[in-house]
């Protein structure tokens, strides 16, 4: 089952690192992209989380709360994955 992202190569570079800081071999996680994804189903306007999420129906209220990104982000995968 792979990872989901809203913008996997920020997310993927981020896990990388703390792998790199433990000293821990990176497994190489397969990842999806629902900000790619959503660029596709959508190719007109910005692709931020919170405006991708409100096309599928959920008001983020807490932006950049890791909580309500991830809801998001699960909510955005379930419609467009």
């Amino acid at each position: 089952m792979p990872f989901v992202a809203h913008n996997k190569a920020f997310d993927e570079n981020c896990l990388k690192a703390v792998f790199r800081a433990y000293e821990i071999a990176y497994p190489d996680y397969e990842f999806e992209c629902t900000l790619l994804r959503s660029r596709k189903v959508w190719p007109e306007g910005h692709h931020n989380l919170d405006i991708i999420a409100g096309y599928c129906g959920y008001e983020m209220t807490n932006h950049h709360h890791a909580l309500a990104d991830a809801e998001a982000c699960a909510i955005i995968a379930k419609q467009i994955l």
